[in-house]
């Protein structure tokens, strides 16, 4: 479920808000009297819907298809999908207001979806890798994803066994965002 958000979120927005770039639509949302934050929500809104579908159709995949068991809280994980889903939704609006083309927007998901991969724990154990690759593995939202999923769904842990997790994916959420907002009126300079 990680995986398959991270990359069609990041991908999706950040090709989404470069190709308006290049197409010239963006420079008529600089024209209106909408703030950063405003334009930014509005383009994270139909994303989220998106993420929240594939999500709802991956659970039911897991639990008909391939009997994964679900021993938690169901109303808390689509809590968790959504703070996931907005973390790399402001990461690839991040990329788009970086990239100057949809190409260079691809790339940058691709630089950041390859360690995601390798450093998250999805591929490796996690505590395995050296602690060097567990440094960066911490500053992937990816890695704090994949601990709150299976600790819902398999072990049925509570909000308050999660919290250190879910600040960890909060922070990196915020400070996403932050550098998106900063960058936002820079991006046809």
């Amino acid at each position: 479920m990680g995986v398959i958000l991270t990359l069609t979120m990041v991908l999706m927005t950040g090709l989404a808000m470069t190709r308006e770039r290049e197409r010239g639509t963006f420079e008529n949302l600089l024209a209106t009297p909408a703030t950063p934050l405003e334009v930014m929500t509005g383009k994270i809104v139909p994303y989220i819907l998106i993420g929240l579908i594939q999500v709802a159709l991956i659970l039911a995949a897991a639990r008909w298809l391939f009997d994964v068991p679900m021993h938690g809280s169901l109303l808390l994980l689509f809590a968790v999908v959504l703070l996931f889903i907005c973390a790399n939704l402001t990461l690839g609006i991040t990329f788009s207001s970086v990239a100057s083309n949809q190409l260079q927007a691809m790339q940058m998901t691709i630089f950041f979806f390859m360690p995601s991969l390798l450093l998250s724990g999805f591929m490796f154990p996690f505590r395995g890798m050296p602690e060097w690759a567990q440094a960066i593995g911490n500053l992937l939202p990816l890695t704090h994803f994949l601990i709150l999923v299976r600790g819902i769904m398999l072990k049925g842990s509570t909000l308050a066994e999660l919290l250190p997790e879910l600040w960890a994916l909060l922070a990196f959420t915020v400070v996403v965002s932050a550098v998106a907002l900063l960058r936002y009126r820079q991006t046809l300079d």
